[in-house]
């Protein structure tokens, strides 16, 4: 109740996993899951709760419902809390009744694994049959999420990539900023060209700029560069909107910018004036990468 009316009381909190924790091996296994996502939700963190959870999820996994697995492995994720043993055995789990997975169960649990650094190779192999038999029923964010899962795991799957791609080309006018960017992003990082695709995120992207974040920006960009697709009217607007937003840009998002204009040799004088000035006030925070990008940006631009 605390959780989803978004109030939080961590006196309460802490004196319910104290209380849950020592009852934990009454609870059914909804009430565990139920027990772990509301503390996620609430943003409210006890490492002693989850590594109980974990330790008692373990043996009652079996009886979980795909929302439940999928549930609770994000709970974890959201606290970057791993537990191997519990992941390992809810994707046993979840691969024997993929087919009962909804989409946004699938996309959930593939990106609860990737968070946590712990991917199973077996898993996404499973997930990704079942993703192209349902993809025309995954909305825009499961779409996008699913892909960033595999991108960010480097486990390229060619005829997902390929399916999804069809797919959201089909339905690109419904993809927010962060699928938009998020689904480019993923093509790019696996190095998996689709023209098509990236000409329709571009004139989509064009018309959403302005509720684009900063990171959406610059990872929209990089990954136009990464797949050396030029946009030149994706890359005009951008700039404005860069200049807009360039007090909330951290370092990494400055140097990935700057980089994209200069590795597509798009001229931007005005942006990367701006830039410098943005760059030069938050110097402390740029990383020897940042650094490096930053500098080859200047140079080669």
């Amino acid at each position: 109740s605390y959780a989803t009316v978004g109030h939080r009381s961590p006196e309460l909190f802490d004196a319910l996993a104290e209380e849950a924790i020592k009852k934990l091996s009454t609870f059914r296994p909804q009430a565990i899951c139920n027990t772990v996502w509301s503390y996620a939700t609430a943003g409210y963190y006890s490492p002693e709760l989850f590594d109980a959870v974990a330790h008692e999820g373990v043996k009652t996994l079996n009886k979980y419902n795909s929302q439940a697995i999928s549930n609770t492995l994000w709970s974890f994720a959201k606290f970057d809390h791993l537990s191997p043993e519990l992941f390992d055995t809810a994707l046993r789990e979840a691969m024997k009744r993929i087919g009962t997975f909804k989409p946004q169960e699938i996309s959930i649990t593939l990106w609860s694994c990737t968070t946590v650094g712990h991917p199973s190779l077996e898993f996404f192999d499973v997930a990704a049959e079942e993703v192209i038999k349902k993809c025309k029923t995954f909305e825009p964010q499961h779409i996008s999420r699913t892909l960033w899962s595999y991108a960010t795991v480097g486990y390229p799957s060619p005829k997902l990539f390929d399916v999804a791609a069809g797919e959201a080309l089909r339905r690109i006018n419904t993809f927010k900023s962060q699928a938009i960017s998020n689904t480019v992003w993923s093509y790019a990082k696996v190095g998996r060209p689709s023209p098509e695709l990236f000409d329709a995120a571009a004139a989509e992207a064009i018309k959403k700029l302005n509720t684009f974040t900063s990171q959406e920006l610059s990872n929209m960009l990089w990954s136009y560069a990464t797949a050396d697709h030029p946009s030149p009217d994706l890359f005009d607007a951008a700039a404005g909107e860069v200049m807009k937003k360039l007090k909330t840009f951290n370092s990494q998002d400055i140097s990935k910018t700057l980089w994209a204009y200069a590795k597509m040799t798009h001229p931007s004088p005005e942006l990367f004036e701006a830039a410098a000035r943005e760059a030069i006030e938050k110097l402390e925070i740029f990383n020897p990468q940042d650094i490096s990008n930053t500098v080859w940006s200047y140079a080669t631009a």
